[in-house]
């Protein structure tokens, strides 16, 4: 059998994931879904036991976990050029598109036509999001302590407490929870211990002063998120109304709202959202700025973890960290969702549309995409006429 030449397969990797970062739609698990069928079913690249393996590391660390996954699987197929080859051109076309959009945004977003389109898709982001929220929380929620992790976690995110604050308390409670008779044989409770005061300040606490805006700022905020965010791209809601709005007050929720939906109508890492905010606020250089932050994370994370593959999800000590990071996280976007939601919602028409989108989404499982379509035409149809 003949071997192929490593730049064969950089280039295998290449088309396969401009292919995906064009026409993957549906968000992360529709993403997985896609890799996993062309990686591992038609080209073989995998088997289904390393893809699982894979897939178990993604979730395991910070970051999108469909670009970590082709990050991972570039690296697999091509080595270092593949680990490169895999991630930047699956965001690629999300990152073109997305800056398409937010030129667009920026030029128009203030004319009426416009205000009237995104009043009609607001509500159905929050029917995505609501949808989003009960499939993570009955595949994630595995027991009565992680419900009553995530539960604190959204009474603490709505006292105020900070979200990073939240993701890591969330994980360490758990950890050492389950780990207590490890943690009194290796006398490590007191480490523990020493961590947990700092973890319960509210954010007022620990913010500081607001930062007036500049690029350097906007880098180091993206760069932060993407080295800290676990779970479903929809948690970077709660991350970025804690930053953008509440902390710096460079946003405000109507903005944020916006951002996710471009975000969601648009292929490819929901996280490209991070595009469309530093094109708003800093113009094409903040778009790249924060667009280079908030990935960066992942390529040097997944760089580091890849040896290690197969050996963490089975480890107790990061099996039980990440099951509480991820009942912590879906608190956070419990609560943002509940702050969203009341940004949105604002007449019987928006909550009409609301239920609607809700219906068709967890009923007849319409795609995602279609219904922000349908919602802007609705919005801007209602506006316009009636």
């Amino acid at each position: 059998m003949k071997t192929q030449k490593p730049d064969t397969r950089v280039g295998e990797v290449v088309g396969l994931f401009l292919k995906l970062g064009t026409i993957a739609f549906g968000g992360p698990a529709a993403h997985i879904a896609m890799m996993h069928d062309e990686a591992c079913r038609r080209r073989g690249w995998v088997s289904e036991q390393r893809f699982l393996d894979l897939l178990g590391a993604a979730n395991l660390i910070p970051g999108p976990s469909s670009t970590e996954m082709a990050i991972y699987l570039g690296y697999e197929r091509a080595g270092w050029k593949g680990l490169i080859a895999g991630g930047v051109c699956f965001i690629l076309p999300a990152m073109l598109i997305v800056l398409t959009f937010s030129w667009v945004y920026v030029q128009f977003g203030s004319k009426p036509q416009a205000v009237w389109l995104l009043y009609g898709i607001k509500p159905v982001i929050v029917a995505i999001i609501v949808q989003a929220l009960w499939e993570l929380l009955k595949n994630s929620i595995k027991g009565p302590m992680l419900a009553a992790v995530g539960l604190l976690a959204l009474i603490l995110y709505l006292g105020g407490f900070s979200a990073v604050t939240l993701i890591f308390g969330s994980g360490l409670l758990v950890m050492c929870t389950r780990n207590l008779w490890r943690i009194r044989r290796g006398r490590g409770m007191n480490i523990g211990m020493a961590l947990l005061p700092g973890l319960g300040l509210p954010i007022s606490q620990v913010a500081g002063i607001p930062l007036q805006f500049n690029l350097t700022s906007l880098f180091l905020i993206f760069l932060k998120i993407g080295s800290v965010v676990f779970g479903s791209g929809y948690v970077l809601l709660a991350f970025l109304r804690n930053d953008f709005v509440h902390r710096l007050g460079w946003l405000t929720d109507q903005q944020v709202l916006d951002a996710v939906a471009i975000g969601q109508f648009t292929p490819g890492p929901v996280f490209t959202t991070a595009t469309f905010i530093g094109f708003i606020l800093g113009g094409l250089h903040g778009a790249l700025l924060a667009t280079v932050g908030i990935f960066l994370p992942s390529f040097l994370l997944v760089a580091a973890v890849f040896p290690l593959v197969g050996i963490l999800r089975r480890s107790q000590w990061p099996s039980a960290f990440l099951d509480g990071v991820n009942g912590g996280a879906l608190g956070l976007m419990a609560g943002v969702t509940m702050q969203l939601g009341k940004a949105a919602l604002t007449d019987w028409y928006t909550l009409s549309l609301a239920l609607l989108s809700a219906l068709a989404l967890f009923r007849f499982k319409i795609n995602s995409a279609w219904l922000v379509l349908a919602g802007g035409v609705i919005g801007l149809a209602y506006k316009m006429f009636l």
